[in-house]
């Protein structure tokens, strides 16, 4: 796009993350993401709890952001924060959410891109092995890295980095030694090059976040017009009372006041079984 061409985009990560989200953004939108890793961003807070993260998810990536153009100098940059917690349908199963936000202090536009979908992060307490080998298996190890601790999930002696079975049968043997109750903690590494399911859904919402880039406000022609909030009430098609599927949604600009609500063309009827009165 003409904002953007030709144009360098700070993006501070130094885990790897340039590597799904400039394949996405630099075709289509000509700018070049231009990598900055001079600034350990684990101190802003990691998936071990070691660092807690101050602020929400977005406040987290919009702080990563500002720093790379603090760092590069740039007047545009974009950075990444996922989360990671129980399904929203059921809360039984991992789920994981990625943000990417997109700053361009020319235009004055803030973008936040989004993706979300099941999680690779499991963890378990144990003091047998073979219930460890099992659970390394299921979770996708080694293209899936582990973390270990003794005793529980709060010890801080924390071992980072286990890629291959050696390592992991080295770190299962010393912590069990370090134990007092002679068990181990073993979870999910959730940094991104340590976890190809996170990494995938980075893409997502780098995905995400270029139709948003491209979608212009047809007010003030700036980035960035998009839905910012569904209402339901879509008929059920068996009784025809409101459902809570939606059947409107309301358009706005980051940038001027200019909205627009825009009634569902898709459909018009919600299946009985997403109804509350034929499926209570």
């Amino acid at each position: 796009m003409k904002h953007w061409a030709d144009q360098r985009v700070a993006l501070l990560t130094q885990h790897g993350k340039e590597r799904v989200i400039a394949p996405v953004l630099e075709p289509a939108l000509g700018c070049v993401v231009h990598h900055v890793d001079h600034f350990d961003t684990d101190q802003l807070g990691t998936f071990t709890r070691d660092v807690p993260r101050p602020g929400s998810q977005l406040e987290a990536a919009r702080q990563k952001a500002r720093m790379g153009m603090t760092l590069s100098g740039l007047p545009m940059g974009l950075a990444s924060e996922g989360s990671f917690g129980p399904d929203p349908f059921t809360g039984m199963f991992p789920w994981n959410v990625e943000m990417l936000v997109w700053l361009d202090d020319r235009l004055g536009i803030e973008v936040v891109g989004m993706a979300q979908g099941p999680a690779q992060s499991g963890h378990l307490q144990t003091a047998d092995w073979a219930a460890v080998e099992r659970f390394a298996e299921e979770e996708g190890f080694p293209s899936h890295h582990l973390v270990m601790r003794p005793q529980d999930q709060d010890d801080p002696r924390l071992i980072k980095g286990i890629t291959d079975w050696p390592a992991l049968r080295t770190a299962f043997d010393a912590c069990v030694r370090q134990a007092s109750n002679g068990q181990v903690f073993v979870e999910l590494d959730l940094r991104a090059f340590a976890n190809p399911t996170r990494m995938a859904r980075i893409g997502e919402a780098a995905q995400d976040l270029l139709k948003r880039l491209q979608s212009t406000c047809p007010a003030c022609a700036k980035p960035g017009y998009w839905i910012t909030k569904r209402t339901g009430g879509l008929p059920c098609r068996a009784c025809k009372r409101p459902t809570k599927t939606y059947s409107s949604q309301e358009w706005a600009c980051v940038s001027c006041t200019h909205q627009h609500t825009e009634r569902r063309t898709d459909r018009l009827f919600a299946e009985p079984q997403h109804c509350e009165h034929c499926n209570p």
